[in-house]
């Protein structure tokens, strides 16, 4: 729990007792790469807490595949769907490599962050950051060239610049495979 106690504790002070609170109600699993831990369409009774391990999310419009986002240790993964409106995801959550997590039934998750505010306070945080995280990516994409886009998703997250099959960083870009081979080949 190293990785996730820390990355909470980086975005709100939380207490000893408020992570043994929530560690009561964790459960430890592992994944192996290119495991879907939520499918579109289909109710996810589970949000992880990720350990070890790499993620995306994407969406799957007219057969192609479009990434929206990567999650990497110390990151919390959950439909959003069905946390905040009871329905079926919309998207697909996939390991990129071998995960190790924690998960929480749902429902034990919604009743910690409705009856203890310190976890409610961090899910604030984790929320405004991700809506920052979204806003920033959108403008990108309307305002910056492929290059200073790939630029700035290397600032953002250079592990997953290391880690990750190049298709899907494009996808996130919004860019194709050979522009982004393109732009990697003259910055080396």
């Amino acid at each position: 729990m190293k990785n996730i106690i820390e990355s909470i504790r980086k975005q709100y002070p939380v207490s000893d007792l408020t992570i043994k609170e929530l560690e009561s109600y964790l459960t430890p699993c592992s994944f192996p790469k290119r495991y879907q831990l939520i499918k579109e369409g289909i109710y996810c009774k589970y949000a992880y807490f990720i350990e070890k391990g790499i993620l995306r999310a994407y969406w799957v419009v007219d057969g192609e595949e479009y990434t929206t986002s990567f999650g990497a240790e110390g990151c919390i993964v959950f439909s959003m769907d069905e946390l905040y409106y009871n329905k079926k995801s919309e998207e697909y959550v996939e390991t990129l490599e071998e995960v190790e997590a924690y998960r929480i039934n749902i429902r034990d998750l919604k009743n910690l962050m409705e009856t203890n505010l310190e976890l409610c306070n961090w899910e604030r945080i984790i929320h405004q950051n991700e809506y920052r995280r979204l806003h920033r990516s959108h403008k990108e994409r309307l305002s910056l060239p492929a290059k200073e886009r790939y630029e700035e998703f290397q600032k953002q997250f250079p592990e997953i610049c290391k880690k990750v099959n190049l298709k899907y960083i494009a996808s996130y870009l919004g860019i194709t495979l050979s522009t982004l081979s393109r732009l990697r080949s003259k910055r080396q």
